[in-house]
């Protein structure tokens, strides 16, 4: 698997690039905070869901938690290449490094930190 940091996906994102962006944390912690244009898909249900949900497995796919020390991404993205995801990047830093680097988050807590 290949890694990215926050300023190279920050990169991607204003570039418009073809990807799919994967917050792989609980339901409850995406809708809170969430990087743009993310879909949260779980890391326990990643093996059931991808199929579905991500079917071009030539695509590019990044996968976040939420942050260096959670090891939900990880786990995911190897999950994915196990099921023949070609492209498959891992943010490392996640949610924690996205808000550290001043890059916006949307969600239902966003703004209300305190």
């Amino acid at each position: 698997m290949k890694t990215l940091d926050a300023q190279e996906l920050r990169r991607w994102l204003d570039e418009s690039r073809d990807f799919v962006l994967v917050d792989t944390l609980p339901p409850s912690a995406f809708e809170k905070a969430h990087l743009p244009g993310a879909i949260n898909i779980m890391s326990d249900d990643i093996l059931e869901r991808a199929p579905r949900e991500l079917p071009d497995k030539e695509s590019d796919v990044v996968v976040y938690c939420a942050s260096v020390r959670c090891k939900r991404a990880g786990l995911s993205a190897e999950r994915l290449e196990r099921l023949g995801y070609a492209h498959v990047y891992h943010f490392a830093g996640g949610k924690r490094d996205w808000r550290e680097a001043g890059f916006p988050l949307e969600g239902s807590e966003v703004g209300n930190e305190a």
